[in-house]
């Protein structure tokens, strides 16, 4: 299934219900008075967030959706029926933005439903113009008009650990080692084309797709993908020492995260080296030290040395484990 992170679609509010013009009959009487009832409220439009990553695929083929409208009024003063409310689910982490008037909503709760459209109101049945003047009316008014727009939809993930780096560092091959996920891999560069997500110790880690110089701007897998970082809790940075220069790979990754976004700058980091199976000791110690001066935890991995990677994995369940405890403590 393909992975969307982006779609517009056109959402409606139901429509009130009109009010209707009606009279009683009685015996030997036959206008015994109005009794036209109201019509009924339109249904509003909720959203609420789901864990499900692929509800924008499912959406891509129905990009119009509508509450139901309120029902006419009746005879006998009986209100018309009110229009079932619509509930719609996006993935956590969705931004939803009305292409007219600019209002962007986020979607980051499971449990609350977050009103987006209102419904119209009811219109008046001729019951409601009766007066002593007026013993007799024949006014009503139609429904009143309901919300609708057209939106913009962007997800932006909802995750722990986001995977950055160079195309072929080593993400996608690390989120498999440590998760259940199955990301593909392959020994060419862009391999992932959207970002794969896998369960690690009960957080969430997202292997985020290549970058390369200029991605802010658009080049390569470009700003697309950007955006799933600028969620993420804490940034993970493979940098893999087939690099000559690791200092030169970090900075010019950490210059598209900081063009993309400040608040990225501000986000905890680790430094992980892969593809220590492919270049000597002396050379891993070697980029060690030259990264020493960045003050980030620096970690040596090979996905074939199990030693390494229970080593990474224990300090990085250590460091997770850290890190929710001193964000409850500041109450975040």
């Amino acid at each position: 299934m393909a992975f969307v992170d982006e779609l517009k679609v056109h959402i409606r509010a139901g429509k009130g219900g009109p009010g209707v013009e009606r009279f009683r009959h009685e015996k030997g009487k036959e206008f015994a008075g109005p009794s036209g009832g109201d019509g009924g409220r339109g249904g509003s439009v909720y959203v609420i967030g789901s864990r499900d990553l692929g509800l924008l695929f499912k959406y891509r083929h129905e990009t119009a959706f509508s509450a139901q409208d309120g029902g006419a009024g009746k005879k006998d003063s009986l209100h018309g029926a009110n229009g079932e409310d619509l509930i719609l689910k996006f993935p956590l982490g969705s931004i939803l933005t009305n292409l007219a008037t600019g209002k962007v909503t986020h979607v980051l709760s499971e449990e609350k439903p977050l009103l987006l459209l209102k419904g119209g109101d009811g219109g008046f049945g001729n019951e409601h113009y009766k007066s002593s003047i007026v013993q007799a009316p024949t006014r009503t008014s139609p429904g009143y008009p309901c919300e609708e727009a057209d939106y913009y939809i962007e997800l932006q993930l909802l995750v722990d650990v986001g995977f950055a780096g160079f195309p072929n560092a080593g993400k996608s091959s690390l989120l498999n080692v440590l998760t259940n996920a199955d990301a593909k891999v392959g020994a060419y560069e862009f391999t992932t084309l959207e970002p794969n997500l896998g369960a690690f110790h009960g957080y969430i880690l997202a292997d985020i797709p290549g970058l390369i110089e200029g991605a802010s701007e658009g080049k390569g897998l470009g700003h697309k993908f950007l955006r799933h970082i600028n969620r993420t809790k804490m940034i993970a940075h493979l940098i893999s020492l087939e690099n000559e220069d690791v200092l030169a790979a970090y900075k010019t990754i950490r210059n598209e995260l900081d063009a993309h976004s400040k608040e990225l700058g501000e986000k905890d980091e680790i430094i992980i080296l892969t593809k220590t199976d492919m270049v000597s000791e002396e050379v891993q110690k070697a980029a060690v030290k030259k990264l020493s001066k960045l003050k980030r935890p620096v970690y040596l991995m090979s996905i074939y040395d199990d030693a390494s990677i229970k080593v990474f994995a224990d300090a990085f369940v250590k460091i997770l484990r850290d890190k929710e405890k001193v964000t409850e403590e500041k109450g975040e």
